[in-house]
């Protein structure tokens, strides 16, 4: 008896760490709303290409907050869909928030996401929205710093014709460059829109001060 409640109390403590490491994997992604620690580090350096060919890197925002997404331009469904909640989500803010707010689409397919293709596709949700890419090294680090998983899951006929499978989280950046949240798909524009702007509230009372 003694055994089997040992190895029962095992068990939970397996599936406890179990869980434990996947909330830190992701910082806590999975709570929709969370706010990050500081521990595990969810971003960091980069450098990337906007739709203009200039650099973008960690430090080219700062002062202002960040959302950010990582997808590609061929994706079938769920980057225009989070990529429209998005867009959704900055068009709720108020305009002084809107001001302080970045939007930033970055993909994880530079063999085909060129500057000028993802100008046009980021100027069919938002003239706001920018679009980032890079080398196929550059976007990989990238992806890595904010643990975005992507890999090929469909190839056609033609080299240029495939699918990626990816993961879908929105991140807001700080004015300082840091991670502050990370938005699962699940979470409404709404929902976002509130926390974004609870973020940015103090950051826009602060800068009202004499």
């Amino acid at each position: 008896m003694a055994r089997n409640l040992g190895a029962i109390a095992g068990g939970v403590m397996l599936l406890a760490i179990a869980g434990f490491g996947a909330m830190q994997w992701l910082g806590g992604a999975h709570a929709p709303s969370a706010l990050l620690d500081p521990a595990p580090t969810v971003g960091g350096p980069f450098a990337l290409t906007d739709e203009d060919r200039g650099t973008v890197t960690e430090a080219t925002w700062r002062g202002r907050f960040v959302l950010l997404y990582f997808g590609y331009r061929y994706c079938p469904d769920v980057c225009p869909t989070e990529l429209a909640k998005m867009v959704e989500a900055y068009e709720l803010l108020p305009a002084s928030a809107q001001a302080q707010t970045v939007l930033a689409f970055a993909t994880v397919d530079p063999e085909r996401d060129d500057a000028a293709s993802l100008r046009d596709y980021t100027d069919l949700f938002h003239p706001a929205l920018i679009g980032l890419t890079g080398t196929p090294a550059q976007t990989d680090a990238a992806a890595r710093a904010f643990r975005v998983y992507h890999r090929r899951v469909a190839e056609g006929r033609d080299a240029d014709a495939y699918l990626l499978d990816h993961s879908s989280f929105t991140y807001l950046l700080g004015p300082d460059g840091r991670t502050r949240q990370v938005f699962p798909a699940t979470i409404t524009a709404e929902a976002m829109a509130a926390d974004v702007a609870r973020q940015i509230g103090p950051a826009l009372a602060e800068r009202r001060l004499p």
